[in-house]
């Protein structure tokens, strides 16, 4: 029998504010497990979060419970649609890998001096399947997240895979990932296996 897939959210299969308020005090500490075999850090101040639907869900799921608590929020039916525009396109479709990515300085004033330097790395980022060339990402296709003057702290990036390399991380090869950015150049080659498991289970 053939494995049944998991199902896209949709407004119908989401939560409603009573029911993830009971679900929260579990859910909320499943979500943070699953994230650790999900997330990449490379080097010091840039971190990779691959999304999949639970992920999304979580952040959707959030953002309602937020915008419910803030009086000057609209409607609740605008704001659930808002939030599937935003964030279903971060859920990897069987072909690709999807990430979030976020770059991490705890000093604000650091912070604008580092993304002053590092603009177009979002364009740099890169995996890379045992035995193929490095593959880089596609990023922020919902909007462009940068000026002229800095890169933005955060990105949406899409990693679209060939046959081939699907294949190969199907039957077992390693999975590297990585970013050459002229200012900023950190990799793990191979990444650990608990998240190499994690990613290869998105894909088709």
């Amino acid at each position: 029998m053939a494995k049944k897939s998991t199902p896209v959210l949709s407004r119908a299969n989401l939560w409603s504010l009573e029911e993830y308020a009971k679900r929260r005090p579990t859910f909320r500490p499943e979500v943070i497990a699953h994230k650790k075999n999900r997330t990449v850090h490379l080097g010091n101040h840039l971190a990779l979060q691959f999304e999949d639907e639970m992920t999304v869900r979580y952040q959707i799921q959030e953002m309602l419970r937020f915008e419910a608590e803030d009086e000057s929020t609209a409607n609740e039916r605008d704001g659930v649609q808002g939030e599937l525009d935003a964030y279903l396109p971060l859920i990897p479709d069987g072909s690709n890998l999807k990430a979030t990515m976020m770059l991490e300085y705890s000093d604000e004033t650091e912070r604008k001096r580092q993304l002053a330097q590092l603009i177009g790395i979002e364009d740099r980022v890169w995996i890379q399947v045992e035995g193929s060339s490095k593959l880089y990402s596609i990023a922020d296709e919902d909007q462009d997240r940068e000026n002229d003057y800095k890169a933005s702290s955060v990105h949406f990036l899409r990693f679209e895979l060939t046959k081939e390399m699907k294949a190969a991380l199907k039957y077992g090869v390693g999975l590297a990932v990585g970013v050459d950015h002229p200012r900023y150049k950190a990799a793990i080659n191979p990444i650990p296996q608990t998240v190499r498991n994690a990613l290869v289970a998105d894909l088709k």
